[in-house]
């Protein structure tokens, strides 16, 4: 087997060595061909831009968190703009027509009360969805974001959140999962009117968000899911008891 490996081992296109510890955040943008933008636990953010010969990437790093970066995500519409989140609770967003040194155009300090695990982008409105190791999943309107004060804020599960993803095909859905071993599916333009909140005398249910339509469970320790791009409703989840592919009845 060690034979193997070293006959059809490949060696990296590129490799930059400007960040000095380990990272968890990275994503390729799907607007630049070739566009990267990776970040480090010492808060560092680095943006490679793909050249003729590999890639180019600033030695400076893109100031702003105080702590590590936990994920990063580029904005679906707009080629220069990401948002990062990070252990230091807040969620930024950034504009790499700038310098790195100023390059930070929004923040939300406070996004969350503890770590900020994850982030998505809307792809259709300019919301960002976000979850955080208070159990929180709080969804954020970039025209409201220096307010920091989110437009919706969802309380169901009970332990970090560890993936958050919008429906590709519906802008008001996004699913999310935690380390309570349970994955969520929300939709925002769901509301209970007065006569539904007075017949709800199901006490199994009556203190569940009305935007909640779905629970998935069966699997321990959750780590991430996404939708598929191409068949509606369905969703593929990762954990330590493997995978696991499905469709509900409610997407």
């Amino acid at each position: 087997m060690s034979e193997f490996v070293k006959k059809n081992s490949q060696l990296p296109l590129f490799q930059f060595n400007g960040h000095q510890t380990e990272g968890f955040a990275l994503d390729w943008s799907s607007n630049v061909k070739g566009q990267l933008a990776t970040g480090d636990c010492n808060k560092n953010i680095h943006v490679w831009t793909m050249i003729d010969n590999g890639w180019m990437v600033d030695q400076r790093p893109f100031v702003g968190h105080t702590n590590s970066i936990e994920d990063i995500q580029w904005s679906p519409n707009e080629p220069t703009v990401f948002a990062s989140c990070s252990s230091d609770q807040s969620i930024r967003v950034w504009d790499i027509r700038a310098s790195p040194l100023k390059a930070n155009m929004l923040t939300c300090d406070q996004a969350h009360s503890n770590d900020v695990n994850v982030i998505n982008w809307n792809k259709n409105e300019p919301f960002i969805v976000s979850g955080g190791d208070d159990s929180q999943i709080k969804i954020w309107d970039l025209r409201l974001f220096k307010d920091n004060r989110p437009v919706g804020i969802f309380k169901y599960h009970t332990k970090p959140i560890t993936s958050v993803e919008w429906n590709t095909n519906d802008s008001t859905v996004f699913a999310a999962s935690s380390e309570d071993n349970q994955l969520s599916i929300w939709d925002l333009a769901v509301e209970k009117d007065d006569q539904e909140q007075m017949n709800d005398d199901d006490e199994a249910t009556k203190d569940l968000p009305p935007q909640l339509l779905f629970i998935h469970q069966g699997q321990k320790e959750m780590k991430e899911l996404h939708w598929h791009s191409q068949i509606p409703g369905v969703l593929v989840s990762t954990a330590q008891t493997g995978f696991n592919i499905f469709k509900t009845i409610s997407v």
